[in-house]
């Protein structure tokens, strides 16, 4: 039996990393206010350790979009794999070549590579939240554009990322 209700479970569970680096933040704030020597030390340390917790956790807390989609999303060692109720796939994070959110009608990535048909995974797929990191890893993805695509009025493909291959001499 919960004493929360699933609404606001939920929306604390979006926020979980904003919570816990708000709270170790102001720790940090009381123990560095109120220790002299290496506790006042760790205390500043703390509250670095959570401001930049915040700002991780406000990025991730953008990016998910809940749970009630179509599919399951997994990642395992750089492998995004899609299972969805009429497609699917699996797809290399080495392979990743274009990174697009078409919003028309349920929004969805779409996940390209050469040869390869186009991964398209909802957005509020179970699990999609783990493709915040994917994208991390891609060399110069620009995750404030992902996170203003999201929530911009998505009415048409928008290319978030594209490999950029090397120009020849």
């Amino acid at each position: 039996m919960s004493f929360i209700r699933p609404e606001a479970q939920e929306t604390l569970w979006r926020w979980r990393e904003v919570l816990v680096g708000a709270a170790l933040g102001l720790l940090g704030l009381w123990m560095g206010w109120s220790g002299i020597g290496a506790q006042a030390i760790v205390g500043i340390v703390l509250m670095v350790a959570g401001v930049a917790l915040c700002a991780a956790g406000w990025q991730r807390g953008r990016f998910r979009a809940g749970r009630d989609g179509a599919g399951v999303v997994h990642v395992t060692e750089g492998q995004v794999t899609y299972y969805g109720p009429l497609t699917g796939g699996v797809l290399a994070r080495s392979e990743i070549s274009r990174v697009a959110l078409d919003g028309r009608g349920t929004p969805h990535w779409v996940l390209s590579a050469p040869g390869r048909d186009d991964l398209a995974i909802p957005t509020n797929a179970e699990g999609a939240e783990a493709l915040f990191d994917v994208f991390s890893a891609l060399d110069g993805f620009p995750t404030e554009a992902m996170l203003a695509a999201l929530e911009g009025p998505g009415q048409e493909v928008s290319v978030i990322w594209q490999h950029r291959t090397a120009a020849l001499h």
